[in-house]
């Protein structure tokens, strides 16, 4: 009880206490997001001094203002995206899309093989004898979706 008796001493001091102790963690431990939780933790000591309100409405600001935190990053993230001049990267087959090859085991039942370069890849696609020239309109994991050329 001495120490909840404390903190509420601290009042909204204790706000930038829990920031600059997010703001250290984000920095230690990898992969967890504790930057913006530190904001809204900003935020609400911002509020707390400017307002003076007792200690369970500056847990629902800190509530509120982490929420909006975490709508704002996830919307600045998703605008800003990663560019890359490998967009194909981790996807195989991805780099084939367009190409025409050719059937080398016959497209029966929805699957066969094709071949591109010295490689056979599975392929989905219209029934299709060997021999047949195929354009890759897509891929699946390391299956081609292929279609008549």
């Amino acid at each position: 009880m001495a120490v909840w008796n404390a903190i509420l001493a601290l009042g909204p001091a204790v706000w930038l206490i829990i920031a600059v102790i997010l703001f250290a963690l984000e920095t230690v431990v990898p992969g967890i997001h504790l930057l913006w939780f530190g904001v809204a933790a900003l935020a609400t000591a911002a509020f707390g001094f400017a307002t003076g309100v007792d200690w369970q409405l500056q847990v629902a600001s800190f509530a509120v203002f982490s929420v909006i935190a975490m709508f704002m990053v996830r919307r600045y993230a998703l605008a800003t995206g990663a560019k890359t001049d490998l967009p194909t990267l981790n996807q195989p087959g991805g780099e084939f899309h367009g190409r025409v090859v050719v059937v080398e085991e016959a497209i029966r039942g929805g699957r066969g093989k094709v071949r591109v370069g010295d490689t056979l890849w599975i392929a989905e696609g219209p029934e299709a004898p060997a021999g047949t020239r195929v354009r890759i309109k897509g891929s699946a994991g390391s299956v081609l979706m292929v279609e008549r050329e």
